[in-house]
């Protein structure tokens, strides 16, 4: 199986060994993060070959995901699959509401104040806890935050998100 790397995204790493049947810990990049084990089929890269890769139970265990993969029923076959990426298709992602978005498809984005100083483009985003935050590279690196009142508009056909925020703040 083939998948374009446009239509690829990356959802989690398997990291750890749980267990003697073959289970599996996964670090999950879902929010929240038991929602990895909503999508299926999982993706990996083996050999620079796509295959995917299924699960046959998962839970939440402590602060974990654990996951018990099909056809490996020790750990020994599981501690194989240790690093390996999983990515879903984006299509398997849920239709957000008119005026959400994935952070991946912010990234790239260029963004821009209202008096046109064009900051750079979206390089990552982080969650603080209170909000999520724009890292912006350009001629330097700059957090902005992405919530009103200093997000303005984020539009994903020109590929530009407005911001109302001083060019001389300091954020980095």
């Amino acid at each position: 199986m083939s998948i374009s790397t446009t239509k690829r995204l990356l959802i989690g790493t398997i990291n750890g060994l749980f267990g003697v049947q073959g289970w599996v810990k996964i670090f999950s990049h879902t929010e929240p993060r038991k929602n990895i084990l909503t999508y299926k089929p999982w993706h990996i890269e083996v050999d620079g070959q796509w295959k995917n890769l299924e699960f046959t139970n998962g839970r939440e265990q402590g602060k974990t995901i654990v996951a018990k993969i099909k056809d490996v029923n020790d750990r020994e076959q599981a501690r194989i699959l240790i690093g390996t990426d999983i990515y879903i298709e984006k299509s398997q992602l849920p239709k957000l509401k008119s005026g959400k978005h994935y952070w991946e498809d912010l990234i790239g984005l260029e963004v821009v104040n209202q008096s046109g100083f064009v900051f750079g483009k979206v390089e990552n985003l982080t969650d603080t806890g209170s909000n999520h935050v724009l890292i912006v590279q350009g001629k330097k690196e700059h957090w902005i935050p992405y919530v009103a009142p200093f997000l303005l508009e984020t539009n994903l056909s020109t590929k530009k998100i407005l911001v109302d925020w001083d060019e001389n703040f300091l954020t980095s």
